[in-house]
């Protein structure tokens, strides 16, 4: 497989994760949850999507004339949340697990993991998995975690780190730090920074990395057991730090689809949507599906986009929106994270 040095100089023209997808069985309810719960800002929800033909399959990598909603929620400062939800035929509505591949879960950055879990726990009848601490061997040592998963899709775990927080992953910026408009209310858990890490479940570590620290350009910075479960840390751009596990043999092998609840796709900002585009189909098992395509009316008319299939199953979204020039920012004051003159090579 091309690509597959560990090297950090990302896509032509990458600039930043621009947002992080999760498809829910109920779009009023994750939004209610990452708002009132999370301290989340609702940017924008979008008109349905339909079409009467092929074009969702060509271009979504979902069966045919599949309906989706979609909402858009800014989770402190430097991340986007795109909630879907799609109807139609075939889709499957179970969440995978903990440990499926495909299964992708948000971290979150507090004081205490354990605290903060409590907290969601009491306020919405979740029930929370026993707080675990990695050893110091393994790739998050230092790290302390609670973990908690909704019916309708959205896995997370809270996080505190005893002493300094390892090098190289994100820093987490504050309520009050950084540029940019904030949360505008104060979330339901205790302490609560902003978004630690994304996590991935995957089927193989070696394949994912091929895929994550190769074309995609992100930088290794640890690797090895954080008990059964082989686990590596990179630093994704300026503003994200991924996770990924490859659990011992359990579940299905298949990840969800993007129309399954517990569908996933990861979003890149770039300077050049097709220059990008084009980087990665020269690369064996990357499929551009569609073709670029223009946002032409609507909330974010304007924004250029195309998805690509990498070969671990994963969707990667490509994406350019002219932040400041957005036709939903002239009805209200709130903002999806803008990706500005960021690099991605900025730490």
């Amino acid at each position: 497989m091309g690509g597959t040095s560990m090297t950090a100089a990302g896509l032509p023209g990458a600039q930043c994760v621009d947002h992080v997808a999760l498809t829910v069985a109920d779009l009023d309810t994750a939004v209610a949850f990452t708002t009132e719960v999370l301290g989340g800002e609702l940017v924008y929800r979008l008109p349905p999507l339909a079409h009467d033909d092929d074009w969702m399959t060509g271009h979504l990598d979902v069966p045919p004339r599949m309906a989706a909603e979609i909402a858009m929620v800014r989770l402190g400062r430097t991340t986007n949340l795109e909630l879907f939800h799609y109807t139609g035929a075939g889709r499957n509505t179970v969440p995978p697990r903990w440990g499926d591949p495909g299964h992708q879960h948000l971290g979150f950055r507090v004081p205490d993991a354990a605290e903060a879990a409590a907290a969601v726990a009491r306020i919405t009848g979740l029930s929370r998995e026993p707080v675990r601490t990695a050893g110091r061997t393994s790739p998050l040592a230092g790290m302390t975690g609670a973990r908690l998963r909704t019916p309708w899709g959205l896995s997370l775990e809270f996080r505190s780190f005893t002493g300094d927080v390892p090098a190289g992953r994100h820093r987490v910026p504050g309520p009050g730090d950084g540029d940019g408009p904030g949360r505008t209310a104060a979330p339901a858990v205790p302490g609560l920074r902003g978004v630690d890490h994304i996590g991935y479940a995957v089927a193989g570590l070696d394949d994912a990395l091929a895929v994550f620290a190769g074309p995609l350009g992100g930088r290794l910075l640890a690797r090895g057991f954080d008990g059964a479960v082989e686990t590596a840390v990179l630093r994704f751009g300026p503003y994200d730090t991924i996770e990924l596990y490859a659990h011992p043999p359990a579940g299905p092998a298949a990840p969800p689809r993007n129309c399954d609840v517990g569908g996933r796709h990861l979003a890149l900002h770039v300077r050049d949507v097709d220059t990008a585009a084009a980087e990665l189909a020269a690369h064996e098992g990357y499929t551009v599906l569609g073709g670029v395509e223009t946002i032409a009316a609507g909330p974010i008319a304007g924004v250029r986009w195309v998805y690509v299939r990498t070969p671990i199953g994963l969707h990667i979204e490509l994406v350019r929106a002219p932040d400041g020039d957005l036709p939903y920012e002239n009805a209200t004051s709130a903002r999806r994270r803008p990706a500005g003159t960021a690099r991605w090579t900025d730490e």
